[in-house]
């Protein structure tokens, strides 16, 4: 992660700010507001702004006055109750902004989560920086023969090196390109007298997808949670579950409660079909049960198995 001097100035001063308020806080989110958690190669994500806790959910459920006269492990077990019966209104009452600097590439994928309120850094109005993403040779991975989404196993030492390479140089070549034709230095001066450059909205277009965006992101806890779920699960590429993985430590920070109910009903847990409910029983009554008695297609039952045995799909 490479922060610039303008940059790591805003940061302190937001960090040496103090604000007195009368609204329910999380004294260990306060703890990191502002401060930058780096991701992949030079990306980031902080907290920029939060509203409610696991107390506004509680409150919202029972519709009560402040954080009321329940015991804690009261609002867990009502949390728990909520999360398992989805009951998802409660947790709506939550939300928070992150700031987020990511690769575009991932910021595709991320955009298609289109519950939250979005602002990207304008590269028609200013100068990408010259951050490309390159992944480590142990991400470098085949093509699935299994998923037509996904990555197989890595592939050879020499092949990565030349890959990477391969990746560097085009990424460093788009940049010269990029700066060529904007025509412009840091100072917003010419870089050749003789040339007026052409529009940044254009120039931007040689830019592969593996150069770094930013942008703000805020959304509520009922579809962070449903983006978390989607982009922790072991199927979601790797440099957007390296992102989830690095919220779920905010989230698990933010509302605790809320936090151990969804690890609890959604990553630890499965939904299961009416099939699949069926095969369960006759299991449980004694029966053998094979793919081929099941009524499952071969999909519905490798899933069910790997659900049923604890492994990943």
């Amino acid at each position: 992660m490479q922060l610039s001097k303008d940059q790591l100035r805003a940061i302190e001063e937001q960090r040496g700010t103090q604000h007195s308020t009368r609204r329910a806080t999380v004294p260990p989110l306060d703890e990191i507001l502002y401060e930058p958690f780096p991701v992949l190669d030079h990306g980031f994500i902080r907290v920029i702004d939060y509203l409610g806790s696991d107390s506004a959910v509680v409150q919202a459920a029972r519709v009560s006055y402040g954080h009321g006269t329940k015991r804690l492990r009261e609002d867990g077990g009502l949390i728990r109750y909520l999360m398992r019966n989805r009951h998802t209104t409660p947790f709506e009452m939550c939300e928070i902004k992150l700031h987020v600097k990511l690769p575009i590439f991932v910021a595709r994928q991320w955009i298609r989560h289109r519950t939250a309120n979005v602002n990207e850094y304008s590269a028609r109005y200013s100068i990408l920086a010259n951050e490309f993403y390159l992944p480590t040779p142990d991400h470098l991975g085949t093509q699935s023969a299994t998923n037509r989404q996904g990555r197989g196993q890595p592939v050879g030492a020499s092949e990565a090196d030349l890959i990477l390479k391969l990746m560097e140089s085009d990424a460093k070549s788009s940049y010269e390109h990029y700066r060529t034709m904007i025509n412009e230095d840091e100072d917003g001066k010419p870089s050749v007298a003789d040339r007026s450059g052409i529009a940044r909205e254009l120039a931007r277009t040689v830019l592969p997808v593996s150069f770094y965006t930013e942008w703000y992101w805020k959304t509520d806890l009922h579809n962070l949670l449903h983006f978390l779920q989607l982009r922790l699960h072991a199927h979601a590429q790797y440099e957007i579950r390296a992102y989830a993985q690095q919220i779920a430590k905010i989230v698990n920070l933010w509302v605790p409660l809320s936090f151990a109910a969804f690890d609890e009903y959604r990553i630890g847990g499965f939904e299961v079909s009416r099939r699949g409910r069926m095969v369960i029983r006759r299991m449980l009554t004694g029966e053998h049960v094979d793919k081929a008695s099941s009524g499952l297609t071969a999909a519905e039952w490798t899933e069910l198995m790997n659900a049923l045995s604890d492994q990943d799909p």
